[in-house]
C-alpha cells in the first residue's frame, strides 16, 4: 500500500495546531507505518512540560513506546517543518526510510543529513505550516529562538 502523505500531513498538522491552542510552539509530528496504521502522533511539548527536548518528533516517538526497527524501518516520519538535527538523529538511529515534512522556509534542519543516509525526503511547501509557524513567530519571537537553540 502507497503512502497516505495526505492524511500523514493532516495528522501532523492537527497536532501542531493542538500545540498552539496550548500556548506552546506550533509543530506536530505523526509516524505511520506502511500498512496505513498511525503508530504515534505527537507535537512540541517544550513550552508546556518545561523540556529542552520535546520537540514534535521526539513527542511522537514518546507516544510510540517501545518498538523495533523491524516496524520503524517500514515507517513514514511526518512533521510540519524541517526536523532539527537531534529529530533528524532519532529518525537515522530508528531506521526511518522517509520522512515528509511541511516546510522549510521557517527552519531547515537535517534535510542533507537524512538524504546522505538514503532517507527519502520529501517537502510538501504545505501554506497551512507556514503560516501558523509565521503567527507564533510573530507573536513569541523569542520562544522560537530557544526552541531552535539561539
Amino acid at each position: 500500500m502507497p503512502f497516505d502523505d495526505e492524511k500523514g500531513m493532516q495528522i501532523a498538522y492537527e497536532e501542531a495546531l493542538a500545540g498552539y491552542n496550548e500556548g506552546g510552539i506550533p509543530i506536530g509530528a505523526c509516524l505511520i507505518h506502511e500498512d496505513g496504521r498511525v503508530i504515534g502522533r505527537g507535537h512540541n511539548m517544550r513550552v508546556q512540560r518545561g523540556s529542552m527536548t520535546l520537540h514534535a518528533e521526539i513527542s511522537c516517538f514518546e507516544n510510540c513506546g517501545r518498538l523495533p526497527a523491524s516496524i520503524t524501518s517500514k515507517c513514514t516520519l511526518y512533521s510540519t517543518l524541517s526536523p532539527c538535527t537531534m529529530c533528524t538523529g532519532s529518525a537515522l538511529l530508528f531506521k526511518i526510510p522517509r520522512v515528509v515534512f511541511g516546510e522549510n522556509q521557517t527552519f531547515v534542519g537535517g534535510e542533507d543529513w537524512l538524504a546522505k543516509h538514503k532517507v527519502k525526503v520529501i517537502n510538501v511547501q504545505d501554506q497551512r505550516c507556514k503560516d501558523i509557524m509565521a503567527k507564533f513567530i510573530k507573536e513569541h519571537p523569542e520562544i522560537w529562538n530557544e526552541d531552535i537553540g539561539e
